[in-house]
């Protein structure tokens, strides 16, 4: 048997695909304000490479929602309304409430064990006041769940819909008492999820999501006693 047998080929990402990747992140980050101008000269002069590949990476992110290519503009990073995360918010509340619900008639034991040491990852940034490792654990843990859902389509939806919000979703964490209300949101759901009551589960999502959508423009949170609806959660105070 020679080295060379049984081995797969590497496979190596387009080159577009990094840079994509690698400005998706400013965009997040908001190194890359929403409004702004990308340079796509500038981006190749700073990755040194060629126009083409950033010029790829942008038609990703235009795709994405992302950014937007206007003409005789270049290309402009998108900005998200507040009548685009009411929106947004309302479809979002509903998907990851039902992916929730449907996480638990999967959850096995590794699953669980995930979810539990992300929350444990939460509550040690919170106690740092690290809310950029809160805001990354949050995802992980969010992931962890609409991914138990098993719903391939659910789960690209979903995710899709989260990364427009990124937009402005950091900006959540830091409106008055969040990320403690955040975190006990969070207690809460992981404790549905570890005794498997699908419909609380459901519930507490939908009103953690519903919170979420709340703090980005200063909103009191609702009653955690309460299963927000998504059109009244979103439009009233």
């Amino acid at each position: 048997m020679t080295l060379s047998q049984g081995l797969t080929p590497l496979q190596r990402k387009p080159l577009y695909e990094e840079v994509a990747q690698q400005l998706r992140q400013r965009i997040f980050a908001h190194a890359i304000a929403p409004g702004q101008t990308i340079d796509e000269l500038e981006i190749a002069r700073e990755l040194g490479i060629s126009r083409t590949p950033v010029r790829e990476a942008l038609k990703v992110l235009a795709a994405e929602g992302l950014v937007t290519l206007l003409p005789r503009r270049g290309c402009v990073v998108a900005e998200i309304s507040a009548k685009d995360l009411d929106d947004i918010f309302a479809v979002l509340i509903l998907l990851e409430g039902h992916a929730a619900r449907l996480a638990v008639e999967h959850l096995d034991d590794d699953t669980l064990a995930r979810l539990t040491a992300h929350h444990e990852a939460l509550e040690v940034a919170f106690r740092a006041n690290d809310i950029n490792a809160f805001f990354l654990t949050n995802q992980a843990f969010h992931r962890e769940i609409y991914c138990a859902a098993r719903n391939p389509w659910l789960i690209e939806t979903i995710e899709h819909l989260r990364r427009k919000i990124l937009l402005s979703r950091h900006q959540s964490l830091f409106s008055q008492g969040r990320l403690l209300a955040s975190l006990e949101e969070h207690r809460a759901i992981l404790a549905a999820l570890l005794t498997r009551d699908p419909e609380r589960a459901e519930q507490l999502m939908r009103h953690h999501i519903a919170n979420g959508r709340a703090a980005i423009i200063s909103r009191p949170p609702s009653s955690p006693l309460s299963s927000p609806s998504p059109d009244s959660s979103l439009s009233s105070p």
